[in-house]
């Protein structure tokens, strides 16, 4: 576990100019990542990336994520490629088929979606390269379009997807794979595999959310952690109880951890839910030996 990257979620609900003083707080702790989030009518992903890299001096960033139908592909390399070149080394972009339901509220939702994050991952990645990119797909179409800056380091791509055949396509085209909450070391396994099937690599890195509450209350943890949890399961369409959780005291949350990077992980981010999330990730880092 010695090269397990360990992350923390600033979520969704918190509000976005609480951002810049809690990664400043995090990167003190001595945690490695910094997550974000897109989801839509929440905050924009690549803008809060900028609030947090620019209030930090080392933490790497990721964007957790952003949905393809939202954005088009030459404007995100644009955007990533301007973080990348004034933070280099310290930014992950994710790129998901976001929720559909949402997708067609905005009247994006694609004909394919499969087809939709395939082109906009391998255009992206090709734009951030500084390749000039002629595309008549499916769904994306660029006609020789090439960035003047673009990153000198480019930044992995990674894809936030979680059905069999998208994993697939994250094995094909990204840099990674971004798992969402509540899968557990199993689904890792699984994970591997299918990615592995497409094509992955052993660079292919891993990188998995998770519920995470610190406290020696089992009954209170689990209280707090039941609506997420709850949620979680009708989406992923399992029992609330095999949703994977990162909880219980500091030494047991620890050893969630474990498992999770036994099972493959290669970062483990933590969604943090409760009072005091900051006190809850330095007692996570203490535990594992980080602090």
């Amino acid at each position: 576990m010695t090269n397990l990257r360990i992350g923390v979620m600033y979520d969704r609900d918190w509000a976005p100019e609480g951002l810049p003083g809690f990664a400043r707080q995090a990167e003190a702790l001595g945690v490695d990542d910094l997550w974000v989030v897109e989801d839509l009518g929440w905050n924009g992903g690549v803008s809060a990336a900028a609030v947090a890299l620019g209030a930090t001096e080392r933490l790497r960033v990721g964007i957790g994520i952003t949905p393809a139908p939202l954005r088009s592909p030459a404007l995100l390399a644009m955007e990533l490629a301007t973080l990348a070149r004034v933070f280099p080394g310290r930014l992950v972009a994710g790129i998901g088929h976001g929720v559909r339901e949402w997708m067609a509220s905005v009247g994006v939702a694609p004909r394919s979606p499969l087809a939709l994050l395939e082109e906009t991952i391998t255009s992206v990645r090709a734009l951030l390269r500084g390749e000039r990119v002629e595309l008549a797909g499916r769904e994306v179409r660029l006609d020789g379009i090439q960035l003047v800056h673009p990153a000198a380091e480019p930044p992995p791509v990674v894809a936030g997807v979680v059905r069999p055949l998208s994993l697939e396509l994250s094995g094909r085209v990204a840099d990674g794979t971004l798992i969402a909450e509540g899968h557990g070391p199993r689904d890792l396994e699984n994970t591997r595999a299918l990615t592995a099937k497409g094509g992955a690599g052993p660079d292919h890195t891993l990188t998995v959310l998770a519920f995470c509450c610190v406290g020696d209350d089992p009954g209170e943890v689990a209280r707090t952690l039941h609506p997420q949890t709850e949620g979680q399961a009708g989406w992923l369409d399992r029992p609330q109880e095999d949703v994977f959780t990162v909880s219980g005291s500091a030494p047991e949350a620890a050893e969630d951890i474990a498992a999770l990077s036994a099972a493959g992980a290669d970062t483990v981010v933590l969604r943090i839910a409760g009072a005091e999330p900051l006190r809850q990730l330095e007692a996570v880092l203490g535990a594992l030996g980080r602090r």
